[in-house]
């Protein structure tokens, strides 16, 4: 085998399309470039999105954020909630079982509503500044 002797594979390179080449091409005549108009003409050009003018879509509609992909596997779970769990030791884990967050749920933060009537310790999780004062004065902890 030579070198000048390789060729593509048969229909893996596609002829270019010839323009202007007559009306059995399919492309003459206007070579495939319709009547007139900006984008006939050499040079016609125009930016991606242009509307001839008028406002363009991206710029009627307007600006939103994002969504963070953390927030959609986070509970929040009210300190009340707590009291409902069998167990003083209270995890992510502990919390799926006892119903209190969902099962696809990977984080839960602890937050302040309601009271706490005896002492847990908050195992894993995040917990805020007013839950945690009150943990602590139920006499719990957070680790």
């Amino acid at each position: 085998m030579r070198l000048n002797s390789i060729s593509p594979a048969c229909g893996s390179k596609q002829a270019p399309k010839r323009l202007g080449r007559g009306i059995g091409s399919g492309l003459g005549k206007t070579s495939g470039k319709g009547h007139k108009g900006q984008i006939a003409r050499a040079g016609g050009y125009h930016k991606v999105g242009f509307e001839g003018g008028q406002m363009p879509i991206q710029r009627r509609l307007p600006k939103f954020g994002f969504t963070s992909r953390k927030s959609l596997v986070t509970e929040e779970v009210k300190l009340h909630e707590l009291n409902a769990i069998a167990n003083d030791k209270i995890t992510v884990e502990a919390l799926k079982i006892a119903g209190v967050i969902k099962k696809n749920a990977l984080f839960a933060k602890v937050v302040l509503s309601g009271k706490i009537e005896r002492a847990v310790t908050i195992v894993g999780m995040a917990v805020t500044a007013g839950a945690k004062k009150a943990i602590k004065a139920a006499g719990g902890s957070v680790e």
